[in-house]
Protein backbone atom coordinates (compact mmCIF):
# COMPACT_ATOMS: atom_id res chain seq x y z
CA UNK A 1 0.00 0.00 0.00
CA UNK A 2 2.83 2.40 0.79
CA UNK A 3 4.47 1.65 -2.56
CA UNK A 4 1.24 2.47 -4.41
CA UNK A 5 0.93 5.84 -2.64
CA UNK A 6 4.49 6.78 -3.52
CA UNK A 7 3.84 6.07 -7.21
CA UNK A 8 0.69 8.21 -7.26
CA UNK A 9 2.43 11.13 -5.57
CA UNK A 10 5.40 10.97 -7.94
CA UNK A 11 3.11 10.93 -10.98
CA UNK A 12 1.13 13.92 -9.66
CA UNK A 13 4.30 15.90 -8.99
CA UNK A 14 5.74 15.11 -12.42
CA UNK A 15 2.85 16.61 -14.34
CA UNK A 16 1.36 19.11 -11.88
CA UNK A 17 3.89 20.83 -9.65
CA UNK A 18 3.87 24.51 -10.64
CA UNK A 19 1.75 23.83 -13.71
CA UNK A 20 -1.92 23.57 -14.68
CA UNK A 21 -3.57 20.20 -15.32
CA UNK A 22 -6.92 20.02 -17.10
CA UNK A 23 -9.15 17.10 -18.07
CA UNK A 24 -10.37 16.73 -21.65
CA UNK A 25 -12.90 13.96 -20.95
CA UNK A 26 -12.10 12.49 -24.41
CA UNK A 27 -10.03 9.60 -25.72
CA UNK A 28 -6.42 10.59 -26.40
CA UNK A 29 -5.81 11.35 -30.10
CA UNK A 30 -3.06 8.79 -30.62
CA UNK A 31 -1.36 7.40 -33.71
CA UNK A 32 -1.68 4.55 -34.37
CA UNK A 33 -5.18 3.84 -33.09
CA UNK A 34 -4.44 1.29 -30.37
CA UNK A 35 -7.59 1.88 -28.33
CA UNK A 36 -9.28 -1.43 -27.36
CA UNK A 37 -7.06 -3.59 -29.54
CA UNK A 38 -6.14 -7.15 -28.59
CA UNK A 39 -2.41 -7.91 -28.61
CA UNK A 40 -0.19 -10.94 -28.02
CA UNK A 41 2.09 -10.76 -24.99
CA UNK A 42 5.07 -11.34 -27.29
CA UNK A 43 4.56 -8.22 -29.44
CA UNK A 44 7.05 -5.35 -29.51
CA UNK A 45 6.22 -2.31 -27.34
CA UNK A 46 3.11 -0.56 -28.64
CA UNK A 47 4.66 2.89 -28.89
CA UNK A 48 2.43 5.71 -30.06
CA UNK A 49 2.39 9.44 -30.85
CA UNK A 50 0.00 11.97 -29.35
CA UNK A 51 -1.59 13.93 -32.23
CA UNK A 52 -2.70 16.99 -30.25
CA UNK A 53 0.28 19.26 -30.89
CA UNK A 54 1.62 18.51 -27.41
CA UNK A 55 5.38 18.98 -26.98
CA UNK A 56 5.60 16.21 -24.39
CA UNK A 57 3.60 13.15 -23.43
CA UNK A 58 3.44 11.20 -20.20
CA UNK A 59 1.89 7.69 -20.06
CA UNK A 60 1.27 5.32 -17.19
CA UNK A 61 0.32 1.71 -17.96
CA UNK A 62 -1.26 -0.47 -15.27
CA UNK A 63 -2.05 -4.17 -15.62
CA UNK A 64 -5.42 -5.47 -14.47
CA UNK A 65 -3.59 -8.46 -13.01
CA UNK A 66 -0.75 -6.41 -11.58
CA UNK A 67 2.34 -4.43 -12.50
CA UNK A 68 2.77 -1.02 -14.10
CA UNK A 69 5.24 1.06 -16.08
CA UNK A 70 5.58 4.61 -17.38
CA UNK A 71 6.92 6.40 -20.43
CA UNK A 72 7.55 10.07 -21.15
CA UNK A 73 9.07 12.15 -23.91
CA UNK A 74 8.07 13.53 -27.31
CA UNK A 75 6.06 10.33 -27.85
CA UNK A 76 5.17 7.24 -25.84
CA UNK A 77 8.21 5.00 -26.07
CA UNK A 78 8.16 2.01 -23.72
CA UNK A 79 11.12 0.09 -22.35
CA UNK A 80 11.16 -3.22 -24.20
CA UNK A 81 12.12 -5.44 -21.25
CA UNK A 82 9.55 -3.87 -18.93
CA UNK A 83 6.88 -3.97 -21.63
CA UNK A 84 7.28 -7.71 -22.20
CA UNK A 85 7.30 -8.40 -18.48
CA UNK A 86 4.11 -6.39 -17.94
CA UNK A 87 2.34 -7.97 -20.93
CA UNK A 88 3.31 -11.50 -19.82
CA UNK A 89 1.98 -10.78 -16.31
CA UNK A 90 -1.39 -9.72 -17.76
CA UNK A 91 -2.17 -12.48 -20.27
CA UNK A 92 -5.95 -12.79 -20.34
CA UNK A 93 -6.31 -9.35 -18.75
CA UNK A 94 -6.01 -5.69 -19.73
CA UNK A 95 -3.39 -2.98 -19.87
CA UNK A 96 -4.92 0.37 -18.83
CA UNK A 97 -3.28 3.51 -20.28
CA UNK A 98 -3.42 6.94 -18.65
CA UNK A 99 -2.20 9.60 -21.10
CA UNK A 100 -1.28 13.25 -20.46
CA UNK A 101 -0.02 15.73 -23.03
CA UNK A 102 1.79 19.01 -22.37
CA UNK A 103 1.06 22.13 -24.42
CA UNK A 104 2.92 25.19 -23.17
CA UNK A 105 2.67 24.93 -19.37
CA UNK A 106 -0.67 23.11 -19.40
CA UNK A 107 -0.97 19.33 -19.04
CA UNK A 108 -4.12 17.75 -20.49
CA UNK A 109 -5.26 14.41 -19.08
CA UNK A 110 -7.35 12.22 -21.36
CA UNK A 111 -9.73 9.39 -20.58
CA UNK A 112 -8.03 6.07 -19.92
CA UNK A 113 -8.08 3.40 -22.61
CA UNK A 114 -7.34 -0.33 -22.64
CA UNK A 115 -5.43 -2.92 -24.61
CA UNK A 116 -6.41 -6.53 -24.10
CA UNK A 117 -3.63 -9.12 -23.77
CA UNK A 118 -4.71 -12.28 -25.57
CA UNK A 119 -4.52 -15.76 -24.14
CA UNK A 120 -3.37 -16.89 -27.60
CA UNK A 121 0.42 -16.65 -27.89
CA UNK A 122 2.11 -15.40 -31.04
CA UNK A 123 4.70 -18.11 -31.44
CA UNK A 124 6.30 -17.02 -34.72
CA UNK A 125 9.61 -15.15 -34.82
CA UNK A 126 8.46 -12.40 -37.12
CA UNK A 127 6.96 -11.30 -40.40
CA UNK A 128 8.22 -11.05 -43.96
CA UNK A 129 6.96 -8.54 -46.51
CA UNK A 130 7.62 -6.66 -49.70
CA UNK A 131 8.40 -3.00 -49.02
CA UNK A 132 8.65 -0.32 -51.65
CA UNK A 133 8.58 3.41 -52.22
CA UNK A 134 5.76 5.13 -54.14
CA UNK A 135 5.95 4.93 -57.91
CA UNK A 136 6.66 2.29 -60.51
CA UNK A 137 10.14 3.30 -61.64
CA UNK A 138 12.26 2.78 -58.52
CA UNK A 139 13.19 -0.92 -58.73
CA UNK A 140 16.22 -0.33 -56.51
CA UNK A 141 13.84 0.73 -53.70
CA UNK A 142 11.83 -2.51 -53.88
CA UNK A 143 12.90 -5.25 -51.53
CA UNK A 144 11.90 -8.22 -49.42
CA UNK A 145 12.36 -7.69 -45.69
CA UNK A 146 11.90 -9.53 -42.43
CA UNK A 147 10.97 -8.00 -39.12
CA UNK A 148 11.18 -9.48 -35.62
CA UNK A 149 7.79 -9.25 -33.90
CA UNK A 150 9.28 -8.92 -30.42
CA UNK A 151 11.32 -5.81 -31.26
CA UNK A 152 11.75 -3.31 -34.08
CA UNK A 153 14.62 -4.95 -35.92
CA UNK A 154 14.05 -4.99 -39.68
CA UNK A 155 16.58 -6.63 -42.01
CA UNK A 156 16.56 -7.03 -45.79
CA UNK A 157 16.36 -10.49 -47.34
CA UNK A 158 16.96 -9.11 -50.81
CA UNK A 159 16.93 -5.55 -52.16
CA UNK A 160 16.60 -4.32 -55.70
CA UNK A 161 20.03 -2.71 -55.48
CA UNK A 162 21.58 -6.20 -55.38
CA UNK A 163 20.18 -7.06 -58.81
CA UNK A 164 19.73 -3.74 -60.65
CA UNK A 165 16.94 -3.49 -63.20
CA UNK A 166 15.05 -6.43 -61.72
CA UNK A 167 11.88 -6.43 -59.64
CA UNK A 168 11.56 -8.82 -56.68
CA UNK A 169 8.42 -9.94 -54.92
CA UNK A 170 6.16 -12.52 -53.34
CA UNK A 171 8.28 -14.27 -50.72
CA UNK A 172 6.36 -17.50 -50.06
CA UNK A 173 7.28 -19.96 -47.30
CA UNK A 174 5.85 -23.39 -46.53
CA UNK A 175 3.42 -22.83 -43.63
CA UNK A 176 5.68 -20.04 -42.24
CA UNK A 177 8.80 -22.29 -42.39
CA UNK A 178 11.56 -20.39 -44.25
CA UNK A 179 13.65 -23.54 -44.86
CA UNK A 180 11.30 -24.10 -47.80
CA UNK A 181 10.53 -20.85 -49.54
CA UNK A 182 10.62 -19.02 -52.85
CA UNK A 183 10.39 -15.58 -54.38
CA UNK A 184 10.09 -14.30 -57.92
CA UNK A 185 12.44 -12.05 -59.88
CA UNK A 186 10.93 -10.12 -62.79
CA UNK A 187 12.76 -8.58 -65.70
CA UNK A 188 15.27 -9.62 -68.33
CA UNK A 189 16.93 -12.11 -65.97
CA UNK A 190 13.72 -13.23 -64.28
CA UNK A 191 13.34 -16.48 -62.39
CA UNK A 192 11.62 -18.22 -59.51
CA UNK A 193 14.26 -18.45 -56.79
CA UNK A 194 13.59 -21.47 -54.58
CA UNK A 195 15.25 -22.45 -51.30
CA UNK A 196 15.07 -26.10 -50.25
CA UNK A 197 16.74 -27.04 -46.98
CA UNK A 198 19.30 -24.27 -47.36
CA UNK A 199 20.08 -24.81 -51.05
CA UNK A 200 19.06 -22.17 -53.59
CA UNK A 201 18.11 -22.80 -57.21
CA UNK A 202 16.93 -20.50 -59.98
CA UNK A 203 14.03 -21.80 -62.07
CA UNK A 204 12.51 -20.92 -65.41
CA UNK A 205 8.88 -21.94 -64.99
CA UNK A 206 7.66 -20.91 -68.46
CA UNK A 207 7.31 -23.82 -70.91
CA UNK A 208 5.89 -24.30 -74.39
CA UNK A 209 2.71 -25.56 -72.72
CA UNK A 210 2.22 -22.65 -70.30
CA UNK A 211 1.52 -18.97 -70.84
CA UNK A 212 4.02 -17.37 -68.47
CA UNK A 213 6.40 -17.83 -65.59
CA UNK A 214 4.95 -18.54 -62.14
CA UNK A 215 3.17 -15.63 -60.42
CA UNK A 216 1.11 -16.60 -57.34
CA UNK A 217 2.49 -19.62 -55.49
CA UNK A 218 1.56 -21.82 -52.52
CA UNK A 219 3.42 -24.76 -50.93
CA UNK A 220 2.04 -28.24 -50.44
CA UNK A 221 2.27 -29.22 -46.73
CA UNK A 222 4.60 -32.12 -47.61
CA UNK A 223 7.11 -29.70 -49.09
CA UNK A 224 7.29 -31.80 -52.26
CA UNK A 225 5.05 -29.60 -54.40
CA UNK A 226 4.25 -25.97 -55.08
CA UNK A 227 1.08 -24.76 -56.78
CA UNK A 228 1.57 -21.86 -59.19
CA UNK A 229 -0.65 -19.65 -61.26
CA UNK A 230 0.54 -18.40 -64.64
CA UNK A 231 -0.86 -14.95 -65.36
CA UNK A 232 -0.65 -12.42 -68.16
CA UNK A 233 -1.07 -9.35 -65.95
CA UNK A 234 -1.84 -5.81 -67.04
CA UNK A 235 -2.85 -2.61 -65.33
CA UNK A 236 -4.86 0.42 -66.34
CA UNK A 237 -4.81 3.87 -64.74
CA UNK A 238 -8.31 5.25 -64.32
CA UNK A 239 -9.24 8.92 -64.28
CA UNK A 240 -12.44 8.64 -62.24
CA UNK A 241 -14.18 6.45 -59.68
CA UNK A 242 -12.94 5.03 -56.39
CA UNK A 243 -9.90 3.27 -57.86
CA UNK A 244 -6.91 4.86 -59.57
CA UNK A 245 -5.38 1.63 -60.84
CA UNK A 246 -7.01 -1.59 -61.98
CA UNK A 247 -4.90 -4.73 -62.29
CA UNK A 248 -6.38 -7.51 -64.41
CA UNK A 249 -5.43 -10.72 -66.22
CA UNK A 250 -5.61 -11.27 -69.96
CA UNK A 251 -5.26 -15.00 -69.27
CA UNK A 252 -4.38 -17.22 -66.31
CA UNK A 253 -3.99 -20.91 -65.48
CA UNK A 254 -3.08 -23.04 -62.45
CA UNK A 255 -0.59 -25.92 -62.20
CA UNK A 256 1.49 -27.81 -59.64
CA UNK A 257 5.27 -28.22 -59.63
CA UNK A 258 7.04 -31.23 -58.18
CA UNK A 259 9.99 -29.42 -56.56
CA UNK A 260 12.07 -32.62 -56.36
CA UNK A 261 11.90 -33.38 -60.09
CA UNK A 262 11.05 -29.87 -61.34
CA UNK A 263 8.16 -31.20 -63.36
CA UNK A 264 4.84 -29.40 -63.85
CA UNK A 265 1.68 -31.42 -63.24
CA UNK A 266 -1.09 -30.13 -65.50
CA UNK A 267 -4.84 -30.61 -65.65
CA UNK A 268 -7.12 -29.42 -68.47
CA UNK A 269 -9.62 -28.45 -65.75
CA UNK A 270 -7.16 -25.82 -64.50
CA UNK A 271 -6.13 -24.56 -67.95
CA UNK A 272 -9.43 -23.66 -69.57
CA UNK A 273 -10.33 -20.56 -71.55
CA UNK A 274 -11.58 -19.06 -68.26
CA UNK A 275 -9.35 -17.28 -65.76
CA UNK A 276 -7.90 -19.65 -63.10
CA UNK A 277 -5.62 -18.20 -60.43
CA UNK A 278 -4.69 -17.92 -56.70
CA UNK A 279 -4.01 -21.59 -55.82
CA UNK A 280 -3.72 -22.76 -52.19
CA UNK A 281 -3.44 -26.30 -50.81
CA UNK A 282 -5.57 -27.58 -47.95
CA UNK A 283 -3.82 -28.61 -44.75
CA UNK A 284 -4.00 -32.32 -45.63
CA UNK A 285 -2.65 -31.57 -49.10
CA UNK A 286 -5.48 -33.37 -50.88
CA UNK A 287 -7.47 -30.35 -52.04
CA UNK A 288 -6.30 -27.44 -54.16
CA UNK A 289 -8.37 -24.29 -53.67
CA UNK A 290 -8.28 -21.70 -56.44
CA UNK A 291 -10.35 -18.90 -58.02
CA UNK A 292 -11.97 -18.94 -61.42
CA UNK A 293 -13.85 -16.39 -63.53
CA UNK A 294 -15.51 -16.56 -66.95
CA UNK A 295 -13.33 -14.92 -69.54
CA UNK A 296 -14.17 -11.31 -70.39
CA UNK A 297 -12.98 -8.76 -72.89
CA UNK A 298 -10.63 -6.84 -70.61
CA UNK A 299 -10.03 -4.02 -69.93
CA UNK A 300 -13.31 -2.94 -71.57
CA UNK A 301 -15.28 -5.39 -69.41
CA UNK A 302 -12.99 -5.36 -66.38
CA UNK A 303 -15.86 -4.34 -64.10
CA UNK A 304 -17.76 -7.49 -65.12
CA UNK A 305 -15.02 -9.92 -64.06
CA UNK A 306 -16.09 -11.82 -60.93
CA UNK A 307 -14.19 -14.79 -59.53
CA UNK A 308 -15.68 -17.84 -57.80
CA UNK A 309 -14.01 -19.85 -55.04
CA UNK A 310 -13.35 -23.37 -56.35
CA UNK A 311 -11.65 -26.60 -55.31
CA UNK A 312 -10.23 -29.68 -57.03
CA UNK A 313 -8.90 -32.90 -55.52
CA UNK A 314 -5.17 -33.63 -55.67
CA UNK A 315 -3.47 -36.97 -54.96
CA UNK A 316 0.18 -36.42 -53.95
CA UNK A 317 0.99 -40.14 -54.23
CA UNK A 318 -0.07 -40.47 -57.88
CA UNK A 319 0.50 -36.77 -58.63
CA UNK A 320 -2.87 -36.46 -60.31
CA UNK A 321 -5.95 -34.25 -60.05
CA UNK A 322 -9.55 -35.38 -59.68
CA UNK A 323 -11.89 -35.35 -62.66
CA UNK A 324 -14.13 -32.48 -61.54
CA UNK A 325 -14.07 -29.00 -60.00
CA UNK A 326 -16.33 -28.00 -57.09
CA UNK A 327 -17.60 -24.42 -56.82
CA UNK A 328 -17.65 -23.44 -53.14
CA UNK A 329 -18.86 -19.85 -53.61
CA UNK A 330 -20.25 -18.66 -56.93
CA UNK A 331 -18.93 -15.14 -57.45
CA UNK A 332 -21.15 -14.05 -60.36
CA UNK A 333 -24.25 -15.35 -58.53
CA UNK A 334 -23.42 -13.29 -55.44
CA UNK A 335 -22.44 -10.22 -57.46
CA UNK A 336 -19.00 -10.26 -55.81
CA UNK A 337 -15.48 -11.37 -56.72
CA UNK A 338 -13.72 -13.93 -54.46
CA UNK A 339 -9.92 -13.94 -54.42
CA UNK A 340 -6.80 -14.99 -52.45
CA UNK A 341 -8.02 -18.06 -50.52
CA UNK A 342 -5.83 -18.83 -47.49
CA UNK A 343 -6.60 -21.93 -45.36
CA UNK A 344 -5.74 -21.79 -41.66
CA UNK A 345 -3.07 -24.28 -40.61
CA UNK A 346 -5.40 -25.94 -38.09
CA UNK A 347 -7.72 -26.92 -40.95
CA UNK A 348 -10.76 -25.02 -39.62
CA UNK A 349 -11.05 -21.93 -41.80
CA UNK A 350 -10.56 -20.56 -45.28
CA UNK A 351 -9.90 -16.79 -45.37
CA UNK A 352 -10.44 -14.85 -48.59
CA UNK A 353 -11.04 -11.37 -50.04
CA UNK A 354 -14.39 -10.14 -51.33
CA UNK A 355 -14.60 -7.16 -53.70
CA UNK A 356 -17.13 -5.84 -56.18
CA UNK A 357 -15.18 -7.18 -59.16
CA UNK A 358 -11.71 -8.09 -60.43
CA UNK A 359 -8.70 -10.03 -59.23
CA UNK A 360 -6.70 -7.42 -57.31
CA UNK A 361 -8.52 -6.39 -54.11
CA UNK A 362 -5.53 -4.32 -53.08
CA UNK A 363 -6.87 -1.54 -55.30
CA UNK A 364 -10.51 -1.85 -54.22
CA UNK A 365 -11.67 0.33 -51.33
CA UNK A 366 -14.64 -1.98 -50.70
CA UNK A 367 -12.50 -5.13 -50.39
CA UNK A 368 -13.05 -7.02 -47.12
CA UNK A 369 -11.99 -10.30 -45.53
CA UNK A 370 -14.36 -13.24 -45.05
CA UNK A 371 -14.10 -16.65 -43.40
CA UNK A 372 -15.41 -19.95 -44.72
CA UNK A 373 -15.97 -22.62 -42.05
CA UNK A 374 -14.53 -25.75 -43.67
CA UNK A 375 -16.60 -28.02 -41.41
CA UNK A 376 -20.05 -26.76 -42.48
CA UNK A 377 -19.49 -24.34 -45.38
CA UNK A 378 -20.88 -21.29 -43.58
CA UNK A 379 -19.42 -17.89 -44.44
CA UNK A 380 -19.10 -14.71 -42.38
CA UNK A 381 -17.22 -11.39 -42.58
CA UNK A 382 -14.12 -10.88 -40.44
CA UNK A 383 -15.69 -7.75 -38.98
CA UNK A 384 -13.00 -6.94 -36.43
CA UNK A 385 -10.22 -7.08 -39.01
CA UNK A 386 -12.05 -5.09 -41.68
CA UNK A 387 -12.19 -1.32 -42.14
CA UNK A 388 -13.65 1.25 -44.54
CA UNK A 389 -10.64 0.78 -46.83
CA UNK A 390 -9.20 -2.15 -48.75
CA UNK A 391 -8.03 -5.27 -46.93
CA UNK A 392 -5.84 -7.64 -48.93
CA UNK A 393 -2.74 -9.88 -48.98
CA UNK A 394 -3.67 -11.79 -45.83
CA UNK A 395 -1.94 -14.74 -44.13
CA UNK A 396 -2.16 -16.88 -40.99
CA UNK A 397 0.20 -17.36 -38.07
CA UNK A 398 1.49 -20.90 -37.51
CA UNK A 399 -1.01 -21.51 -34.67
CA UNK A 400 -3.94 -20.08 -36.71
CA UNK A 401 -4.91 -17.53 -34.04
CA UNK A 402 -3.40 -14.43 -35.65
CA UNK A 403 -3.64 -12.95 -39.13
CA UNK A 404 -1.69 -10.38 -41.09
CA UNK A 405 -3.44 -8.12 -43.59
CA UNK A 406 -2.45 -5.02 -45.53
CA UNK A 407 -4.82 -2.08 -45.46
CA UNK A 408 -4.96 1.51 -46.69
CA UNK A 409 -6.89 2.68 -43.64
CA UNK A 410 -4.31 5.26 -42.47
CA UNK A 411 -4.68 7.61 -45.44
CA UNK A 412 -6.45 5.60 -48.19
CA UNK A 413 -3.22 5.64 -50.25
CA UNK A 414 -0.48 3.51 -48.70
CA UNK A 415 -0.82 -0.14 -47.72
CA UNK A 416 0.42 -0.90 -44.20
CA UNK A 417 0.52 -4.13 -42.19
CA UNK A 418 -2.10 -4.88 -39.54
CA UNK A 419 -2.51 -7.77 -37.09
CA UNK A 420 -5.73 -9.25 -35.69
CA UNK A 421 -6.53 -12.28 -33.54
CA UNK A 422 -8.98 -15.06 -34.38
CA UNK A 423 -10.69 -17.12 -31.68
CA UNK A 424 -12.05 -20.69 -31.76
CA UNK A 425 -15.35 -19.50 -33.26
CA UNK A 426 -13.68 -17.44 -35.98
CA UNK A 427 -14.37 -14.07 -34.35
CA UNK A 428 -11.76 -11.41 -35.07
CA UNK A 429 -10.57 -8.52 -32.93
CA UNK A 430 -9.88 -4.93 -33.94
CA UNK A 431 -6.72 -4.88 -36.08
CA UNK A 432 -3.65 -2.99 -34.89
CA UNK A 433 -0.86 -1.49 -36.96
CA UNK A 434 2.45 -3.35 -36.77
CA UNK A 435 4.33 -1.51 -33.97
CA UNK A 436 7.24 0.80 -34.83
CA UNK A 437 9.76 2.55 -32.57
CA UNK A 438 8.41 5.97 -33.62
CA UNK A 439 5.23 5.23 -35.61
CA UNK A 440 4.59 8.75 -36.92
CA UNK A 441 8.15 9.21 -38.15
CA UNK A 442 8.25 5.74 -39.71
CA UNK A 443 4.99 5.99 -41.65
CA UNK A 444 4.68 9.72 -42.41
CA UNK A 445 8.33 10.44 -43.22
CA UNK A 446 9.18 7.34 -45.23
CA UNK A 447 5.87 6.79 -47.10
CA UNK A 448 6.62 3.09 -47.56
CA UNK A 449 3.96 0.73 -48.88
CA UNK A 450 3.83 -2.96 -47.98
CA UNK A 451 2.31 -6.04 -49.53
CA UNK A 452 2.34 -9.85 -49.37
CA UNK A 453 3.09 -10.02 -45.63
CA UNK A 454 3.47 -13.41 -44.01
CA UNK A 455 4.50 -14.78 -40.65
CA UNK A 456 7.84 -16.56 -40.44
CA UNK A 457 8.30 -19.27 -37.83
CA UNK A 458 12.02 -18.54 -37.48
CA UNK A 459 14.40 -15.91 -38.74
CA UNK A 460 14.90 -16.24 -42.49
CA UNK A 461 18.52 -17.20 -43.15
CA UNK A 462 19.83 -14.65 -45.65
CA UNK A 463 22.43 -15.92 -48.14
CA UNK A 464 23.09 -12.87 -50.30
CA UNK A 465 26.59 -14.00 -51.25
CA UNK A 466 26.69 -14.87 -54.93
CA UNK A 467 23.20 -13.51 -55.59
CA UNK A 468 24.35 -10.94 -58.18
CA UNK A 469 26.35 -13.54 -60.11
CA UNK A 470 23.54 -16.07 -60.00
CA UNK A 471 20.99 -13.54 -61.21
CA UNK A 472 22.96 -12.35 -64.21
CA UNK A 473 24.55 -15.66 -65.17
CA UNK A 474 21.16 -16.77 -66.55
CA UNK A 475 21.92 -20.34 -65.47
CA UNK A 476 18.43 -21.63 -64.85
CA UNK A 477 16.77 -24.95 -64.14
CA UNK A 478 14.14 -25.35 -66.83
CA UNK A 479 11.01 -27.00 -65.47
CA UNK A 480 9.49 -29.73 -67.61
CA UNK A 481 5.99 -31.04 -68.17
CA UNK A 482 5.32 -34.31 -66.38
CA UNK A 483 4.31 -37.06 -68.76
CA UNK A 484 0.83 -38.39 -68.04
Amino acid sequence: MKRFCIVVVSVFCLVSCGRTTVSSNTQPPIFPDYVDVTIPAQIAPMNFNLMSGASRVYVRVKGSKGGEMTASGRYARFNQRKWHRLAAENVGGDLVFTVLGKTGKVWTQYNDFKMHVSEYPLEDYGVTYRRFAPGYETYSRIGLYQRCLGNFKETPMIEGSLIPGQCVGCHTANATDPSQSLFHVRGKHGATVMTLEGNRKWLTTKTDSTISNAVYSYWHPSGDFVAHSNNLIHQNFWTSGNSYVEVYDDASDVMVQNVRTDELILSPLLMTSDFETFPAFSVDGRTLFFCSAPVRNVPAEAEDVRYSLCAIGFDPETQTFSDHVDTLINGPATGKSITFPRPSYDGKWLMFSVADFGCFPNNHKESELYLLDLSDGSVKPMSGANSDYSESFHNWSSNSHWILVTSRRIDSLFNCIYISSVDEEGNTTKSFLLPQKNPLKYHHNTLFSFNVPDFTKTRVPVKARGLFKEAFSDKRVQVKIKEQ
